[in-house]
């Protein structure tokens, strides 16, 4: 069986990257990383796809006239690497029409909270000030709503502190094994 060939787009640290890359490496999903996408060069992540010897693109959308100038770009870049499926780790842009309507139902993304609850940036601070004892992570389609689309899974832990960093690390140890979990359902199509 092939392997699905994947684009992941992130913009900060890359631990979902790497979790996604390892998996890949060893076996845990049938795919393999054909290209890094990153909006902040030197970011970290762009160490860690040097690591795994993924090719990489870092730009600066502010170097582009529009939004749809460098997705128009990037949608060349992705088909002509044969993308099956992007996933976004940690990309903090909102996608718009151009890679929506080329990859419609192609484009997964990872959040740190129980979708539809606490859209947005500040998720887990939210969800904390909020007073939740049940928080999470959840894999979704992306759309045209900010963390909308239909979900594909969730993970959850129950957490009763407020130390922020300590909850973070959780969700993110959540996101890790939920996102191979998730390709694994797409390549699947277990959706």
């Amino acid at each position: 069986m092939k392997k699905c060939r994947l684009a992941v787009f992130a913009s900060g640290s890359g631990s979902n990257y790497q979790a996604i890359a390892e998996a890949c490496a060893d076996g845990r999903i049938n795919a393999e990383i054909v290209l890094l996408v990153c909006d902040k060069p030197g970011a970290r992540v762009l160490e860690r796809a040097k690591v795994f010897g993924t090719e990489s693109f870092a730009f600066n959308p502010k170097e582009y006239e529009s939004r749809e100038a460098y997705e128009t770009l990037l949608a060349t870049m992705l088909d002509e690497r044969g993308v099956d499926y992007i996933c976004l780790a940690g990309y903090m842009r909102i996608v718009g029409k151009v890679l929506l309507s080329r990859y419609e139902q192609r484009i997964v993304n990872i959040h740190p909270s129980l979708l539809p609850s606490f859209k947005g940036a500040h998720a887990i601070q939210d969800a904390v000030e909020y007073g939740v004892k049940i928080f999470g992570a959840t894999t979704h389609f992306v759309d045209e709503t900010l963390d909308g689309g239909r979900i594909i899974d969730q993970g959850a832990v129950v957490y009763e502190g407020n130390d922020i960093e300590e909850l973070t690390n959780l969700i993110h140890n959540i996101e890790h094994s939920l996102y191979v979990k998730t390709i694994n359902k797409l390549i699947n199509k277990k959706f």
